[in-house]
């Protein structure tokens, strides 16, 4: 067995919510700029060079990317052989994401109850998912989630007669819907199969892949190219303001399902596709 001490969990966690909210990640940095080299319309090239320059100026500056620092979201996988110790890894992962967001000046969106909406003035509590895997570490995935995405985010339970027609409707119908309101050029993550909470835990996990790095299942990369390319034809465009580029990335994850149902989620994330992945 290896021991881990839950604080050097706080220390990372701190650190990984700091940083990601100042600088975006290589992936959707490049993303970002091959869409304003690629980019159709005039229009939305001005959009797309005004948000790599919004993102240099943050990194330089050390200023959040956008003001929506989200709510903290994040992904543990824990080796089955190490012993955790000093805490509790739940306490410690909020303890983290406290003082990045005390420390780092990020702005406090959560709120204690949905009815009451007292703000707990930490970020805190995260959204915390817990993984026992294989080997004796912990990989810790992260990311901050903007809610004017979020909320345009959809759940749907096809009938299995719908199949894959059904699964490509659903998500350019989300995609319509989201328009400028979640602030594309978009990454958009879907989960297929499982039940009603798994295919939503899917699209969420999805959005922490690279963007550009398609799925290793060729059907399944397939469907992700075919829908950006759909995606990419709705001329939303930068901003909600027309252009060939509405999407960044389609990234989507499967699960096996029962005989009777399908389901589909989509979660929407605007073009700060905040996330970053640390191992432990």
């Amino acid at each position: 067995m290896r021991r881990i001490d839950v604080a050097l969990i706080t220390q990372k966690v701190a650190e990984m919510f700091e940083r990601v909210n100042h600088v975006l990640s290589d992936d959707v940095s490049k993303a970002l700029k091959n869409a304003c080299e690629n980019e159709e319309s005039a229009l939305g090239r001005r959009v797309l060079s005004s948000l790599c320059e919004n993102m240099e100026i943050a990194e330089k500056e050390q200023i959040p990317i956008c003001q929506d620092t989200g709510m903290a979201v994040v992904f543990l996988e824990i080796g089955q052989e190490v012993e955790l110790v000093g805490g509790y890894i739940e306490d410690a992962v909020n303890e983290g994401v406290r003082i990045a967001y005390e420390d780092g000046y990020l702005r406090k969106s959560v709120v204690l109850d949905p009815l009451d909406r007292v703000n707990t003035k930490d970020n805190t509590p995260a959204i915390i998912h817990e993984r026992i895997v294989k080997g004796d570490k912990i990989k810790i995935t992260i990311s901050p989630k903007g809610f004017g995405s979020e909320n345009m985010s959809k759940l749907y339970m096809l009938k299995p007669a719908q199949g894959v027609e059904g699964v490509k409707d659903a998500v350019i119908e989300t995609v319509k819907a989201a328009g400028p309101n979640a602030c594309p050029p978009f990454v958009i993550g879907v989960g297929i199969g499982g039940d009603f909470e798994k295919a939503a835990l899917m699209a969420k996990h999805a959005l922490t892949r690279e963007v550009g790095k398609n799925s290793e299942k060729e059907e399944i990369k397939a469907l992700e190219e075919e829908l950006l390319s759909k995606i990419n034809s709705l001329n939303i465009g930068p901003a909600g303001l027309g252009g060939s580029t509405t999407a960044l990335a389609v990234n989507i994850e499967t699960y096996p399902t029962h005989i009777a149902g399908l389901p589909v989620a989509v979660n929407m994330c605007c073009h700060v596709d905040r996330h970053s992945v640390a191992e432990i």
